[in-house]
């Protein structure tokens, strides 16, 4: 497997890295009938790395992304996760053929049954208040995201954990574009 390698600012990959990159990266070769190119971003900001693999497929592209202290651990964490994204990748794509419902060369489009279904329903009230108390709600919880009705836009909002442990917060801009 190919590969572009990106790198965030004042960052230079290493020989070292590359050369790891294309090991690990070529173990994913089996996955494709012909050769495909990876983009992969390195980035370093403090002491924190990051590492996005982003890899085309039929009708998209699969993405791994790993942060973390040790740039060549997270090279390997990020190769394994997308090994496992490809590996379901290519399982969905095998059960689509054998049930008939792909022919070679013809695009992938979902069945019926694999179309977006709502399962459940939820309501509940929104109490208004503010996102800090919207945040300590949301943990005491344990979710990942919490919506409640701004108290001081009288809006509904929601805030949600970010992978960096911060918080964020969405407050939809209603008929607008």
């Amino acid at each position: 497997m190919n590969f572009k390698l990106i790198t965030g600012k004042n960052f230079t990959a290493t020989q070292a890295m590359e050369d790891l990159l294309d090991r690990k990266l070529a173990k994913l070769d089996r996955f494709f009938v012909a050769k495909t190119d990876a983009e992969v971003l390195m980035d370093l900001v403090k002491n924190r790395a990051k590492v996005e693999i982003t890899v085309p497929v039929r009708n998209g592209v699969i993405r791994s992304e790993k942060s973390g202290s040790d740039i060549y651990a997270l090279i390997d964490e990020a190769v394994d996760s997308m090994e496992k994204q490809l590996k379901k990748y290519r399982s969905k794509l095998q059960d689509t053929y054998q049930s008939g419902g792909l022919v070679k060369g013809e695009p992938y489009i979902p069945a019926e049954e694999e179309e977006i279904r709502i399962v459940r329903t939820k309501r509940f009230a929104v109490k208004p208040m503010d996102a800090e108390e919207a945040c300590l709600q949301m943990e005491m919880l344990g979710h990942n995201f919490y919506m409640f009705l701004n108290a001081d836009s009288g809006e509904v909002n929601v805030v949600y954990r970010r992978n960096d442990g911060a918080y964020g917060l969405i407050e939809p801009i209603l008929g607008e574009e």
